[in-house]
């Protein structure tokens, strides 16, 4: 089945999900706290499927509640995601300038991603002046597998986190050199932490060049990616190889310094 474009079709809407996700949306301005009766009123909803949701919540860690008012109030869960959203605003606002300084000395987009599952999320775009540029925007996803942001993120995992993120998942190909198994996305891997870049030309989409290095933040642990992407058709020689490799790894490493990095990595 070929995925469902988003055209505003309610046959794809999961109901419960949305009921649920409306719950958590009522705990916002002074309502801190709410009661079953005040959740079945926002919900238009009845007291025992109101309760269904909530419980599930609960059990969830999306919601707390207090059995001595028997009031619910957001848990800790919920604070993971907005950490999580912003924690990936102060990437992006951390890297601004040096991928903006990064496209200017290249010549090439430049461009910052995170790892979402199996997936990388763009979170910063900087295009060239070239005419031929990325239709990449801020918020698309691609298959971390097969592109070098996502597999120079990947690199800096533990197989065995690699192996989980992947079971059951298919790794599409996308070219001779696309790994279309676990086994062979570890071996390539492993090749890309010892180097410490990812470069492609046409790995991923014909007639584009790409090179990626990790970024870190604090704590060692791997944050995302910085790529270049260009033509290859305006690629004057090695430059790649080269000049522009250096130029993505001192970018990386000084973004991974603003971050708090110090140096010393570990495994996420």
């Amino acid at each position: 089945m070929n995925d469902p474009q988003y055209t505003g079709d309610e046959r794809y809407m999961v109901p419960g999900l949305v009921r649920g996700l409306s719950l958590l949306e009522a705990f916002s301005g002074e309502q801190s706290s709410l009661s079953l009766a005040d959740l079945s009123r926002v919900l238009g909803a009845s007291r025992s499927s109101t309760f269904r949701i909530a419980y599930t919540l609960t059990e969830l860690g999306y919601l707390v509640r207090d059995d001595a008012t028997k009031r619910y109030r957001l848990g800790n869960r919920v604070l993971g995601l907005g950490f999580g959203y912003l924690s990936s605003l102060e990437l992006a606002e951390s890297a601004r300038p040096h991928l903006e300084a990064l496209r200017d000395r290249t010549d090439c987009s430049a461009h910052l991603a995170v790892l979402d599952g199996v997936e990388i999320v763009y979170v910063a775009r900087y295009a060239d002046k070239k005419s031929l540029t990325s239709r990449i925007q801020v918020g698309s996803r691609l298959p971390a597998h097969a592109t070098t942001m996502g597999r120079a993120i990947l690199s800096q995992l533990s197989p065995a986190d690699v192996r989980a993120r992947f079971e059951g998942a298919e790794l599409k190909r996308f070219s001779a050199v696309t790994a279309t198994s676990v086994d062979e996305l570890i071996q390539q891997l492993t090749k890309d932490a010892t180097r410490g870049c990812v470069i492609s030309r046409s790995n991923f989409e014909r007639g584009v060049a790409s090179l990626a290095a990790p970024v870190f933040d604090a704590g060692g642990i791997v944050a995302g990616a910085i790529n270049i992407t260009t033509p290859e058709s305006t690629l004057r020689g090695d430059e790649l190889e080269t000049s522009i490799k250096d130029a993505v790894m001192e970018a990386s490493a000084t973004i991974s310094k603003w971050l708090g990095h110090r140096g010393e990595r570990r495994s996420a």
